[in-house]
């Protein structure tokens, strides 16, 4: 059976992002160099990174599409990522504002969803078929679908780093009990899989 998955990156203070996000610097104030390890050590780090793009559908928050800004849509913006973003699959942006479907190379398609985050799911559930659904974030996000009861593993990838401020993963998530699956590391990260326990 699918699950509902949620791979970040996170300091070891819990950021997934720095302070001071904005459109030039959309992570923060240091929160780039979270990502090293995509980028420094991608084949040693290469199971990860795979898993992390292997669902069958994603799910993100309106930040993460479009950035920090005013509420309403740039129809103009078509994403951080180029012509051409890591997912080629569907991928459904919370959003209260509607805009239409855009449709980019590869085979990934926006969708955005203005009734909530179960709406969201089921359907990222039926793109995604007998495929994972994954939460792609940010923090928000992924926060909300924790507190939810909708998520199925958590996938923290943990950078030794502290930032000291910026958009923490694990605020306001509640009494959250997970049981640690798997634990793997290299020099610029430590990968740790949780089961988000019911």
């Amino acid at each position: 059976m699918s699950q509902v998955t949620c791979d970040l990156t996170v300091s070891l203070d819990g950021f997934v992002a720095g302070p001071n996000q904005r459109v030039e610097e959309p992570l923060g104030d240091g929160g780039e160099l979270l990502h090293r390890w995509m980028f420094e050590e991608p084949e040693t780090n290469a199971p990860e990174i795979a898993g992390i793009l292997a669902a069958g559908a994603f799910i993100m928050g309106r930040n993460m599409f479009a950035g920090p800004g005013p509420a309403a849509w740039d129809t103009e913006w078509r994403g951080w990522w180029g012509e051409e973003p890591p997912y080629h699959a569907p991928v459904f942006v919370l959003t209260h504002h509607r805009r239409e479907s855009l449709e980019m190379e590869g085979g990934t398609t926006f969708n955005f969803v203005t009734d909530g985050i179960e709406s969201a799911l089921a359907q990222a559930r039926e793109a995604a078929g007998d495929k994972d659904v994954a939460i792609a974030g940010g923090a928000q996000t992924a926060r909300q679908y924790l507190s939810a009861g909708l998520m199925d593993e958590l996938r923290l990838h943990i950078s030794p780093m502290v930032l000291g401020g910026g958009e923490r993963l694990l605020d306001g998530v509640g009494n959250l009990e997970l049981e640690q699956a798997e634990v793997r590391g290299t020099g610029l990260v430590t990968h740790v899989r949780y089961r988000v326990l019911r």
